[in-house]
Parts: structure tokens; C-alpha cells; sequence
């Protein structure tokens, strides 16, 4: 089994890789039982994402395939490896729930992260101050007693951009960043952190003017998720106040990729949006009162 225990979405998205390309060679799972050793009841685990596959067996597998792609061929076995080591998250027991580990595992292996926000600052540019008062205001999801640990977990997470240096983009509905926030000094430290941010090299952050409302309706919040080295998307999760989705359909993916590619046309431009950013909180006084 994967580490955990359970099918992980890291093993799901490894086993149907796995399956797609055996299909895409017209071969069986005997075929492949056969060139791995084992018995067909095996390959169908793996390729459910139940059993973890080790990674000398992926290579057999994609020689067995004919796939010769070396950056496929690479992704495919940095999953293998990711399938079996434990997530960081699992130490959080009680605070991430299976959905939410789905998400986070996707988070933590993403290339490219692509994310449309309406109403809150986007989850990976949180500051601890704006995050608190989000999760103070709803106590039925996260306790009082709850909340330093909800924080940590997202500190571990906002490690992909800051650390990780995989690619984030973010499209951010101008009320979202303008709107009076608890305080100035939260508002302040929030769009500075946001600003700072979007200056790094792989953070592209664009607002998305408030007169731009036709656009600003076309979806609610999402993240797309993209791996390896090619951008195009493979997953989107949408958050609610007490679950998260998650939905692998490519349909359905790509379907809120045109969504995202549409409101980034609306926005402003990067560099727009710095400035915007910049007027933003030169407007933010300096004292409370």
C-alpha cells in the first residue's frame, strides 16, 4: 500500500498514467504481469492506485510501452518515489482530512499552480495575521484551540512557492485586495506580503478590476494543477467552507483552464497589477482611528 495506508492521489495519478500509456500500446495487463513477475490481479492494484509501485517496475513498464519520453519518463518515477514516502501532512492528524490530503499532495508535486480568487486573498499568500482572522471568524471549522495548527499547516504549504520554486499564478477580484480587512495593519502587511510575492520570478499575480464584473462571475473560486514539465493542467479543487472537491475529469479540467486563461485576459496586466498593488496600500493609513 502507499504510505498512510490508503490510496493516495499520487498513486491514482501514477497508476493511471501507467494504465493510459499500456492502452496506448495495445497491451494487457497480461502483457505487463508478465514482463513484471506478478500476477494480473498486481497490475490492476497498481493501476488503481492501490498497491505502490516501485520504481524499477515503472521502468520496465514504460520500456514495456514504448514510452520514450525522458521527461515522462522522469515524472513518472519521482511519483513512484513520492508514492512511498510519507506526507508531511499525515503529522497534522485531525486537521487534514482525505480530501484535503488529496489536495495538498497535489499542491506539493504541482510544476505550475494556477489559482482564481474572488472574495479572499488566495490561500499561498495568506500572511498569518489575515489567515487567523479568517479562521477565527468561523468557529465552526476551525476551534479556537485549532487555529495555530491550521496556521503551521499552511506555513508547510506555502513552502512550494517560497522554497520549492514551483510556478504560481494568481487572478485576484479587486474587492478581495481593496475591502476594509480587521485592521489596517493586517490590510498593510497583507498586500506588502502579496506585492513582495508577486515580484518573485515565479509569481505572477493579476487583478481583476472591479468593472470587469461579468467576468468576475464566470466561476467561483479554483486551483488548476499542472506536473512535470509541461504547464498544461491535470486537476482542479474547489474549496467550500467545510469540504474541498477535487476533480481530475480532463473534460472538466479544461474547462476551467479556458475559464482561467479568459479572466486573465481581463485583468490587468503583471506590472499593472503591481502598480494597482502599490496605490493600494500607499491609500492604507498609517494609524488606526
Amino acid at each position: 500500500m502507499p504510505a498512510g495506508g490508503k490510496p493516495t492521489v499520487r498513486s491514482r495519478r501514477l497508476g493511471a498514467a501507467l494504465k493510459r500509456y499500456r492502452l496506448a500500446a495495445h497491451l494487457d495487463q497480461e502483457h505487463a504481469a508478465e514482463a513484471l513477475g506478478c500476477s494480473t490481479a498486481k497490475v490492476s492494484r497498481v493501476e488503481a492506485g492501490i498497491s505502490a509501485s516501485r520504481v524499477g517496475d515503472v521502468r520496465i513498464l514504460l520500456d514495456l510501452y514504448g514510452v520514450g519520453d525522458a521527461n515522462v519518463r522522469a515524472h513518472l518515477e519521482h511519483l513512484a518515489r513520492m508514492s512511498n514516502k510519507r506526507g508531511w501532512w499525515l503529522d497534522y492528524a485531525g486537521m487534514v482530512s482525505d480530501e484535503h490530503a488529496d489536495v495538498i499532495a497535489l499542491e506539493t508535486d504541482a510544476s505550475y499552480i494556477r489559482t482564481w480568487q474572488p472574495l479572499f486573498i488566495p490561500g499561498l499568500l495568506q500572511t498569518p495575521g489575515y489567515f487567523k482572522t479568517l479562521a477565527g471568524a468561523s468557529v465552526t471549522v476551525h476551534p479556537p484551540e485549532t487555529i495555530e495548527k491550521a496556521m503551521a499547516v499552511r506555513r508547510e504549504r506555502k513552502r512550494v512557492i517560497e522554497e520549492a520554486g514551483s510556478h504560481f499564478a494568481a487572478v485576484v477580484w479587486e474587492p478581495a485586495l481593496t475591502a476594509p480587512m480587521p485592521s489596517r495593519e493586517v490590510h498593510r502587511e497583507q498586500l506588502m506580503y502579496v506585492l513582495d510575492a508577486a515580484r518573485r520570478q515565479n509569481v505572477t499575480v493579476q487583478v481583476l478590476p472591479y468593472s470587469e464584473w461579468s467576468a468576475a462571475h464566470m466561476a467561483s473560486h479554483f486551483v488548476l494543477y499542472s506536473f512535470g514539465p509541461e504547464p498544461a493542467p491535470e486537476a482542479v479543487a474547489f474549496d467550500s467552507t467545510t469540504s474541498t472537491v477535487l476533480i481530475e475529469d480532463l473534460e472538466d479540467v479544461a474547462k476551467h483552464a479556458r475559464i482561467f486563461e479568459a479572466l486573465r485576459s481581463a485583468a490587468l496586466s503583471p506590472k499593472r497589477s503591481l502598480a494597482f498593488l502599490e496605490n493600494v496600500i500607499a491609500g492604507i493609513p498609517k494609524s488606526e482611528g
